[in-house]
């Protein structure tokens, strides 16, 4: 019996939506969960070739076709939660593609599972070369 893959990150129907809208418009993107500072900790979206990740981000996966990573010392904190990337009405973070929308994007998160997390724990995540 094969075993089911456990997803670190994934995306609401509408949020997948919008990132869809964005993907049309603006072609290649990538998110970053951001980790503080101007706009708190937010998922953010930018175009691909306008963010560099660093070699201290790790990639938690593909949400709607588009990676999204976040750094390595932020991931520590959350490896043991999945991140829920949802989209609700309002203004968010005006670096983030979706700021001119009347939409921001938003994490929710739920802790893994015991089983879950023994698989996660045979997956690592993906580590940026430097």
């Amino acid at each position: 019996m094969a075993e089911k893959e456990v997803e670190r990150v994934i995306v609401t129907p509408e949020a997948a939506e919008l990132i869809g809208k964005l993907r049309a418009e603006h072609g290649h993107l990538i998110f970053h969960q951001s980790g503080g500072c101007c706009d708190g900790s937010a998922p953010m979206c930018f175009p691909a070739k306008e963010f560099i990740v660093g070699s201290s981000d790790v990639k938690l996966g593909t949400i709607a076709e588009v990676p999204f990573y976040m750094s390595e010392s932020q991931f520590e904190y959350w490896r043991s939660t999945q991140l829920i990337i949802d989209v609700v009405p309002g203004t968010g973070g005006m670096f983030s593609l979706e700021g001119s929308t009347g939409k921001r994007f938003l994490t929710r998160s739920r802790l893994f599972e015991d089983d879950e997390n023994a698989w996660l724990d045979t997956h690592p995540v993906e580590r940026v070369a430097a």
